[in-house]
């Protein structure tokens, strides 16, 4: 099973997200505040991080945001509130947060997060391997993805340009992303139910999701 950084200065809500968690197979390690979270993250390098949105001295925003800009956003991250406005909300997910969780967490919504998270999660030799790739410039490239994409998956896989992996780590996971919502969206007729099942994401995030990648969802409806 996976290794789950839980970080929460309420000792109620790490003890209760341990046992749950634990009972699942999960490995669960717990912090209080963003000291002990980053040493975890650099020890350990979790599968998964669940995150306390309000905590003292530093958030979890500015964690995260932290862990974008250093390129140590190598695994999930979901946030957790139970005063977080959508504003917050929307931009731990352009930052980089896969989905929130709104206090107090219920029992299922909190197993079903968990696993799509995981389920979701690109290999993390994605994010530490080296490119070797040979292209012209990492623009060029970023088209060709996107153009790729929307225009529909090649069946060879070998034809895909990963060369955005030589960008900084936020703006190629906004590219990336932006191209894969687009690509789901256009095979979708634009039904935001189909994306949601295709892409394992609750429509509520997922409308945040697009919102926050400047994605217009009625562009691509069919007459």
């Amino acid at each position: 099973m996976a290794s789950i950084l839980v970080v929460d200065d309420e000792m109620g809500i790490r003890e209760l997200l341990n046992e749950i968690l634990t009972d699942e197979g999960h490995s669960v390690i717990a912090a209080q505040n963003a000291h002990e979270a980053r040493n975890a993250r650099n020890v350990l390098e979790p599968d998964l991080v669940l995150l306390d949105i309000w905590m003292p001295e530093i958030d979890g925003v500015t964690l995260l945001k932290e862990w974008s800009s250093n390129g140590q956003l190598t695994m999930p991250v979901v946030m957790m509130s139970g005063h977080a406005t959508i504003d917050t909300a929307v931009e731990a997910t352009r930052i980089g947060a896969v989905n929130f969780l709104e206090k107090p967490i219920a029992l299922q919504k909190l197993l079903k997060t968990v696993e799509q998270a995981l389920a979701n999660a690109p290999p993390k030799e994605l994010f530490q391997a080296e490119s070797k790739v040979e292209i012209s410039t990492p623009s060029e490239s970023l088209v060709s993805l996107d153009n790729e994409l929307l225009m529909g998956a090649p069946s060879d896989q070998s034809k895909f340009n990963f060369s955005y992996i030589e960008l900084p780590l936020r703006e190629a996971r906004d590219l990336f992303e932006k191209a894969y919502f687009e690509y789901h969206l256009e095979q979708a007729n634009g039904s935001m139910t189909r994306v949601s099942e295709k892409t394992g994401l609750e429509r509520t995030h997922l409308y945040r999701k697009l919102k926050a990648l400047g994605i217009d969802v009625g562009s691509y409806k069919g007459d």
